[in-house]
């Protein structure tokens, strides 16, 4: 039981990390967009961080696919 509760936390904590991430990313892609539709080149720092936020939204994913894959297989 415990492991379950413990699981179903770091599966919260997950989805709450890639919310913030999510919302950190949004400022560059913005910047990525406008630059796009005002024919410019983007600034290198806009792509770094969308580059950097989009991987460690990816690593977050992963981790909350393999927990809940753990999760699933106690559950049965």
């Amino acid at each position: 039981m415990l492991k379950k509760y413990i699981l179903r936390r770091d599966i919260k904590r997950c989805q709450r990390e890639i919310e913030l991430l999510e919302q950190k990313r949004t400022r560059s892609q913005a910047a990525l967009i406008e630059a796009i539709l005002t024919n410019s080149t983007p600034g290198d720092e806009d792509t770094d961080y969308f580059n950097r936020f989009t991987k460690q939204i990816e690593n977050q994913r992963e981790k909350m696919h393999r927990l809940t894959r753990e999760l699933e297989e106690l559950e049965k």
